[in-house]
């Protein structure tokens, strides 16, 4: 069985509030999206990339478009399946064991959202 949170949540730690546990089911710290002269929040669509061979990301193409509100954002590792630029580039999607999470919407990203919550209970099962 598989579980899937909000980006944030899942991780050791975040960089919001001065510095915050969080749940630990992934290795590593959330960090302050750095968005140069673009506006923050990143809010809006912007392009999915670099996806890994993972059954999550059946159907899905690099090039795909998912719906962003956030101003803190996992580092790209070893457990990015997914990434997207927004000031820098960042995990869009990640995973490690059969913890996933997603840093966009997906239940407002359209057809690629749609395909990554189908496929979720697929591999979840």
């Amino acid at each position: 069985m598989g579980i899937c949170l909000g980006m944030q949540l899942i991780f050791d730690r975040s960089a919001e509030n001065g510095g915050t546990d969080c749940l630990g089911m992934v290795d590593g710290e959330i960090i302050d999206l750095e968005t140069g002269a673009l506006p923050s929040p990143h809010m809006g669509w912007n392009t999915l990339d670099n996806l890994a061979d993972d059954p999550l990301l059946d159907g899905v193409s690099a090039g795909d478009y998912a719906y962003f509100v956030h101003s803190y954002a996992a580092p790209v590792s070893a457990r990015t399946l997914a990434t997207c630029t927004y000031g820098q580039s960042f995990s869009a999607i990640v995973r490690q064991g059969n913890v996933y999470g997603c840093q966009f919407h997906p239940e407002r990203s359209g057809k690629a959202g749609a395909t990554i919550l189908e496929n979720f209970l697929k591999v979840t099962v």
